[in-house]
């Protein structure tokens, strides 16, 4: 955005925006740029609360007031916790984790099942979804990642693209279906990053498959699965965790 930004103004038009990495903002100095103390893909601060996401539009529209720059400032107020009710979240719907002796195909599968119903009614009340870039349906993302655990691995449905990279779609999709399942559910269901993540990577059968995904394409000869493996599929906060 800072380097549309530049442009723009060598349009005439004037621009401001709103940063959520201090430091590439001040490599890439923008006209003006307002930055915020806020976790990644949240802008605007909490989820459902107006009043304060107004406060901060207005601190960034209010930048143009200034007649040259760069111009960086800081925003200096935590947003309130979870938007409108400020409980610590916990999500009434917890899954079973497969009991001993259980194939892990078959808990994954269940687990996608189980929460159709959820990512349904997310669809229907929100109107999109962020799943679909890898032309897969979740059960289907489910199976395709299984096979490379059960040692057959299954063919490349888009052989247009390259079978590291259709993966790395695949898990982004289903993540997303999970993520938007969960927050589905009634009351509160406003939970920052960091507990979506907690209850993907800790609680849910595929955050087992992704770790366990993860470990056997980092062992790859071939140089993009080994990235896929190594950087791509877990966190790497979460990958050194868990070794």
């Amino acid at each position: 955005m800072g380097a549309l930004a530049h442009y723009l103004e060598s349009e005439g038009l004037p621009t401001t925006q709103i940063s959520l990495i201090r430091l590439h903002t001040e490599k890439i100095q923008p006209p003006r740029a307002l930055w915020v103390p806020f976790e990644l893909g949240r802008p605007l601060g909490a989820p459902n609360a107006p009043e304060f996401q107004t406060r901060v539009l207005m601190a960034a529209l209010r930048l143009l007031d200034a007649s040259a720059g760069p111009v960086i400032e800081d925003f200096d107020q935590d947003p309130p916790e979870g938007g409108r009710d400020a409980t610590a979240w916990a999500c009434p719907l917890p899954l079973p984790q497969s009991q001993e002796g259980d194939r892990l195909t078959e808990a994954f599968l269940a687990e996608i099942d189980q929460l159709s119903t959820w990512y349904n009614l997310a669809l229907r009340e929100r109107g999109r979804t962020t799943v679909g870039t890898s032309r897969m349906e979740p059960r289907g993302i489910g199976a395709f990642l299984a096979g490379f655990l059960e040692g057959d691995p299954p063919g490349n449905p888009r052989p247009e693209m390259a079978l590291p990279w259709l993966i790395k779609l695949a898990t982004e999709d289903l993540k997303a279906y999970y993520q938007e399942a969960v927050t589905a559910q009634p009351g509160r269901c406003f939970p920052t990053g960091a507990e979506l993540d907690d209850w993907f990577w800790d609680q849910t059968v595929a955050g087992r498959v992704y770790t366990a995904l993860s470990r056997l394409f980092s062992k790859s000869e071939d140089f993009e699965t080994k990235i896929l493996g190594k950087v791509l599929i877990v966190p790497s906060a979460r990958a050194a965790s868990r070794k």
